[in-house]
């Protein structure tokens, strides 16, 4: 038989499978802008309350999702995050900052506040986490004990693998290649962390040179009001040449502009931190989480499948002795008892093993969703850089103005000064 296949034909069956892979549960269809719109968190620090002996730092949990604040301690954090490991062992669940201080006290408990919203973001965002029960009551229960209201939903939920629909079929939905799309997505994704990180590191340096620009210029600003405020006499020998008596009032007041320099650089390193480090820490939590969901995979449900099979074979083995030597026929009973036994659990594995292979492959979607959100940091990083450049400019400019009026050449004149 001869088959002609009309152009016609061919694009409906292009068709076809293209609405079978839209269909297809394996296949996020979301964009960042979606994933962004899901929720936003925001994580204050409330001030220090103090226990019967130790303080205790607490945070105030927004969510605009569900429009209601809450107040959580950083124990119930780390139970919550345990938990969603837990349900979730196959997906990129982010890690949480340190508990103990590493570093100056302020300073640490600023990075961690941050950490914890950058970590509650990740998880609200998620197209899976968002919709669980578990995130649910972290960001809207206002009762006294929410650790014991986490660890209730979690008992009545069980892991992901018990509660998914597509747990027991992940497999008829993987592509034949998939272990080779696996490995790739891998790679590319730890290349991209690498490169991230070095941009963050840069970017870090950017914001830290902004403040201690700022210390500067109002340091300097000081000692010229130091300058200005001595009210020693001028010698009556040099008093004739010198305008210095008059001057130095003019440099008392130079101090003004020092401040609103000060002011804006300390502005444009906050700005630095907010819109652009905070943003690529928030991307590389995300990535982190996705090598960490690697080594899950590979040391977890692999190292589990290959230890049942090992198992399975000692049974077999001793079963096929038993058979040959016949001993007591209880003994070899309950070997047959135990392989049925072991056979579930190597074809659970299996399942597992598949089902894990099939979130790998959503969560590695998921990673390349967020990929745009580069364009966004480049965007913050330029626009903070020309907001900044234009405010202390134009401060700059007022000063070298300032400075044309105020002093002049020794006859009363004031020698027209560079804006080089």
């Amino acid at each position: 038989y001869s088959h002609c296949y009309t152009p016609c034909f061919l694009r409906e069956l292009q068709s076809l499978k293209m609405q079978s892979v839209q269909e297809s549960p394996l296949y996020l269809s979301l964009t960042l802008a979606e994933l962004l719109k899901k929720d936003t968190i925001k994580v204050d620090l409330i001030p220090e309350k103090k226990g019967l002996f130790l303080k205790h730092v607490e945070y105030q949990v927004t969510s605009e999702r569900f429009t209601v604040s809450v107040f959580r301690r950083y124990n119930d954090f780390d139970v919550f995050h345990e938990l969603l490991l837990q349900r979730y062992a196959y997906r990129v669940v982010p890690a949480l900052p340190p508990k103990r201080v590493l570093k100056g006290e302020r300073e640490f408990i600023e990075g961690r506040r941050r950490a914890l919203g950058r970590f509650l973001n990740l998880v609200a965002r998620h197209p899976v986490f968002s919709e669980d029960e578990l995130v649910k009551t972290f960001l809207t229960f206002s009762g006294s004990d929410v650790q014991t209201k986490l660890r209730d939903a979690c008992k009545k939920l069980g892991d992901e693998f018990m509660t998914c629909k597509y747990a027991t079929q992940a497999k008829d939905y993987l592509p034949a290649d998939v272990q080779s799309q696996f490995s790739s997505s891998r790679e590319l994704i730890r290349n991209i962390h690498n490169s991230f990180q070095k941009l963050r590191d840069r970017a870090e340096r950017m914001a830290e040179r902004s403040k201690e620009n700022a210390t500067d210029l109002l340091m300097f600003g000081k000692e010229l009001s130091s300058l200005g405020s001595d009210e020693s006499p001028v010698p009556v020998l040099a008093s004739c040449k010198s305008p210095w008596a008059a001057l130095r009032r003019s440099v008392k007041g130079l101090s003004v502009e020092f401040s609103l320099l000060s002011e804006k650089a300390a502005q444009q390193g906050r700005r630095e931190e907010d819109d652009v480090v905070d943003k690529l820490n928030l991307f590389l939590d995300l990535l982190q989480s996705y090598r960490d969901l690697c080594e899950r995979h590979e040391k977890g449900v692999l190292h589990e499948h290959q230890r049942a099979l090992q198992k399975y074979g000692v049974m077999k083995r001793q079963m096929l002795s038993a058979t040959v030597q016949p001993k007591e026929q209880v003994s070899v009973e309950q070997l047959e008892s135990r392989i049925v036994q072991q056979e579930n659990a190597i074809q659970t594995m299996e399942l597992r093993n598949y089902f894990s292979l099939f979130c790998l492959h959503q969560e590695s979607q998921l990673i390349f969703t967020y990929l745009p959100i580069t364009a966004h940091i480049l965007g913050a990083f330029v626009d903070s850089q020309v907001q900044g450049h234009k405010e202390m400019g134009e401060v700059w400019q007022d000063l070298h103005s300032k400075l044309n009026s105020l002093f002049g050449d020794g006859n009363g004149q004031s020698p027209p000064l560079s804006p080089k």
